[in-house]
């Protein structure tokens, strides 16, 4: 497979199930910041908004959602349940995709991200 250049080609080049719940995703973030534009970083959809927003991509068995470690850390309990890393957690595929909580955690990261923004337009 060919590096995906946007997020249609990214989720085109899934399974039919899998990109029902990519597309969902998408749709969810695209709702939650409706002022982020939407780029390939990493390999994997990303939403930008004065800088990284979220990630987010599908493996064999989940969904990779990235909001950083501050998004991770702001919502630690409500994330316990799911294995994670640093800066990522797994929502898996045979389990409801959790959409209120990533609407949530974007909606976090964009008043964080515009609040640095203005912070530094500020300095």
């Amino acid at each position: 497979m060919e590096k995906p250049t946007t997020i249609d080609e990214y989720i085109a080049a899934h399974p039919a199930d899998v990109q029902e719940i990519l597309q969902k995703v998408r749709e969810t973030i695209k709702t939650a910041a409706p002022q982020a534009t939407e780029a390939i970083s990493y390999g994997m959809p990303t939403f930008k908004l004065h800088g990284n927003l979220v990630h987010f991509g599908a493996f064999k068995t989940h969904l990779g959602f990235y909001p950083i470690p501050s998004g991770m850390d702001q919502f630690q309990a409500e994330l316990a349940q799911f294995k994670s890393g640093k800066g990522s957690v797994q929502f898996p595929f045979n389990q409801p995709m959790p959409y209120e909580l990533i609407t949530k955690i974007v909606k976090f990261r964009v008043t964080e991200n515009l609040e640095k923004a203005a912070a530094k337009k500020r300095k």
